[in-house]
This record gives C-alpha cells, sequence and structure tokens, in this order.
C-alpha cells in the first residue's frame, strides 16, 4: 500500500532487495515477471503508471515508466511464449470501463 516492493528468497523471510517508496508512494496494484526474461519484472500502481525494472541493468531504479493516462487501469497480465526466441512480450491492461488494451514491450526488456 505503501509503494515498498521487497524480493524474497523462498527459504528467507528476509528480503534480498527492497524498494522503499518505488512509485512514490503509491499502492502497488500488480507485479508481474516477465515471461520471456527472468530479470525484468512490471509494476502497476494505483495511478495507471506501470514501471519496467530490469535488475540486470539497474537493480536500484525502474529503467522505463509509462503513464497510461487515458483511463484508470485496474489490473495487467503479461503474454508471451518464453519457448519461442521471437522476443514477443505483451502487456494486458483491464481498464475500469472492462475494456483490454494489449500493448507490446520493446525487444531490450524481451528477448531472453
Amino acid at each position: 500500500s505503501d509503494g515498498s516492493i521487497r524480493l524474497h528468497q523462498m527459504t528467507s523471510e528476509y528480503p534480498l532487495m527492497q524498494w522503499n517508496d518505488s512509485t512514490d508512494g503509491r499502492p502497488v496494484v500488480a507485479l508481474q515477471w516477465a515471461i520471456t526474461r527472468p530479470a525484468v519484472f512490471f509494476v502497476l500502481d494505483a495511478s495507471s503508471n506501470i514501471y519496467i525494472w530490469d535488475l540486470l541493468e539497474n537493480d536500484l531504479l525502474p529503467v522505463a515508466k509509462q503513464t497510461i493516462p487515458s483511463e484508470n487501469i485496474v489490473t495487467m497480465a503479461l503474454l508471451g511464449e518464453p519457448e519461442k526466441s521471437n522476443g514477443l512480450l505483451g502487456v494486458a491492461l483491464a481498464k475500469a470501463s472492462g475494456q483490454i488494451d494489449i500493448q507490446y514491450v520493446k525487444k531490450k526488456w524481451a528477448l531472453p
């Protein structure tokens, strides 16, 4: 609820990494690991901002932020085929109106 993100290992109750205030204090609505690239994850906050984290590029801050200005995004899901090396990775965004918007991610964050 405060925008903090913690990375845990299953064998420990203490986080390996913790990023406080990672969304400028806005609640995290959804977080998903990239299907095609293990070091990348996506965070959706309550103000419809999507943050892309690539831990191999920068483990302190997100590498990109995208605001979806038109409507409130209530959740997201990642789409891709990890067994294929084409680097296609999509983000399905569910809007408060019930509409679904699918956006594709740049290959640099999608390629294995």
